[in-house]
């Protein structure tokens, strides 16, 4: 147990080394940091037409009204930021790792490969909008709905947030993961964006078929459903447990996946 706590910790410090290395790379283009920004800000008022359209019409999802899918709209913009931040650059490099033979320089570095190449780089500009937009929806939405704020709501709602943050990081990267075999995934990413594009509406607008595929098989409307639902009181509790084991089982196949594909990974050496 020390021995894992120190190993964890020792990864912690790596990860904050990499935050450091990229706030000082990005601060290089300080122009290019905030025009980064203004892109995302135009793309948010994309989405705030999208609410206003939605109170002005009044419309409803069931029992969902105008407020609750202010909720769920809130908890997409904010899983969108993390996931630009954290993970999209990561992604879309480990093809070109894997076909220009850059990842044999990864290979002896004294660390965990899959660590370092899904994690190495963060973007620490586009999340900013998107988590300040985000919050501000979902805490706008909680009180129009009168959800009580209490320590265990705060808790559920960050936890659930924190499962849908792993499923994120499971499903994006398995377009990467097959390029060790296919080499270029690019056409199977689009439909994997097409399908993280799914999350910005509660899932009741899906048809059951859908809705248990989106949960049970490729979970991503986990992501953006389960948080909100968990508060609103409209999720069960065999629902709520597999919303904390979903991530787990998720995480524990792409690393089997990762194995597979390390091991089928021939470098440019040969």
């Amino acid at each position: 147990m020390k021995a894992w706590l120190s190993t964890l910790k020792s990864y912690f410090i790596i990860y904050l080394r990499f935050i450091k290395n990229c706030f000082i790379a990005q601060m290089e283009y300080r122009t290019n940091f905030v025009l980064g920004i203004a892109v995302e800000i135009a793309y948010l008022f994309s989405k705030l037409l999208y609410v206003i359209v939605v109170y002005k019409t009044d419309l409803h999802i069931g029992d969902i009204t105008p407020d609750g899918i202010l909720m769920f709209v809130g908890t997409y913009t904010i899983m969108t930021g993390l996931y630009a931040g954290l993970f999209f650059t990561n992604f879309v490099r480990i093809p070109d790792y894997v076909r220009t033979g850059e990842l044999d320089l990864l290979l002896v570095k004294p660390i965990s490969l899959q660590f370092m190449v899904s994690l190495r780089y963060i973007d620490l500009g586009m999340p900013i909008p998107n988590l300040a937009a985000g919050i501000t929806m979902v805490s706008i939405g909680w009180s129009a709905l009168g959800i009580p704020v209490t320590f265990y709501n705060l808790c559920v709602f960050a936890l659930y947030l924190a499962a849908a943050l792993m499923i994120t990081y499971g499903l994006m990267i398995i377009p990467a993961l097959l390029s060790f075999w296919f080499v270029n995934t690019g056409g199977l990413a689009g439909i994997f964006y097409a399908i993280w594009d799914a999350n910005n509406m509660p899932m009741p607008i899906y048809s059951r078929l859908i809705q248990r595929i989106g949960v049970y098989v490729l979970p991503f409307l986990v992501i953006t459903n389960f948080a909100p639902m968990t508060v609103m009181g409209q999720l069960d509790k065999g629902l709520m447990l597999w919303g904390a084991a979903a991530p787990i089982l998720l995480l524990a196949a792409v690393r089997l996946v990762w194995n597979k594909a390390i091991k089928n990974y021939s470098s440019a050496s040969g």
